[in-house]
């Protein structure tokens, strides 16, 4: 269920998985500028989202629309990149705002259907750690679309390129700076910042579903997954 986003650095949402929140975002609907919405949702979710009730308003087909294009287009471009990385042992995700938990995300989908070692990290902390683990055999997946932490970003490309690591940068369409820095490039549409880790995840789950189909891997079942955790 999913009526209207409204962006001013961050989502005001109605995008839901729970069933009972999705009741709430139904109860809500015709009142999408009302902060009373947002007693709705649980914990402390409802108070930061009521912070960026937006001023520019993008309907949801907009979104699906340029998800949809994302998927069209960048398939066959990543499916011939993924070949090239069949052969990692281990991956690196950087991101950093909105886009670190995009970067987790991208490192879980990789592990679980490739069964490749993969950890996702901000990108700030890139030096007190895991830049020890930089090597021509070490792909990084970086994630740096527009936003005001790009020009850091772009400095940790510099440095992972520095000490011979390969990198896939996630940019925005027409960026050439990290283009420049980046050994391959997945270019995703400018779209406000706080829907960019719905954008970026998409070339992200293609590139782990086509390096685990270029591996032999089940992406349809995955060893050790159940579709539903009945023990704790």
């Amino acid at each position: 269920m999913v009526h209207r986003l409204s962006c001013d650095g961050a989502i005001q949402a109605e995008l839901f998985q729970r069933g009972d929140i999705l009741d709430a975002a139904d109860a809500a609907a015709d009142r999408k500028r009302d902060e009373d919405f947002f007693r709705y949702l649980p914990g402390n979710v409802g108070h930061r989202l009521s912070a960026f009730v937006g001023r520019a308003d993008i309907e949801k087909d907009d979104l699906i629309r340029t998800l949809l294009i994302i998927s069209a287009r960048q398939c066959d471009r990543i499916a011939d990149l993924s070949k090239i990385f069949t052969y990692a042992h281990n991956f690196i995700y950087l991101g950093r705002g909105y886009n670190y938990p995009t970067a987790l995300e991208g490192a879980l989908k990789l592990k679980e259907i490739s069964y490749i070692h993969a950890e996702g990290y901000p990108a700030a902390e890139m030096k007190h750690g895991p830049i020890a683990l930089i090597d021509a055999e070490m792909p990084t997946v970086a994630i740096a679309t527009p936003d005001h932490t790009y020009e850091k970003t772009a400095s940790n490309i510099e440095e992972i390129k520095a000490r011979g690591g390969k990198i896939i940068a996630v940019i925005a369409r027409g960026d050439e700076q990290v283009r420049r820095s980046a050994d391959f490039v997945i270019e995703v549409p400018v779209i406000a910042e706080c829907l960019m880790p719905i954008v970026v995840s998409v070339p992200l789950q293609l590139l782990a579903y086509y390096i685990a189909v270029y591996k032999g891997r089940n992406v349809d079942q995955p060893r050790n997954l159940a579709k539903s955790v009945t023990v704790e």
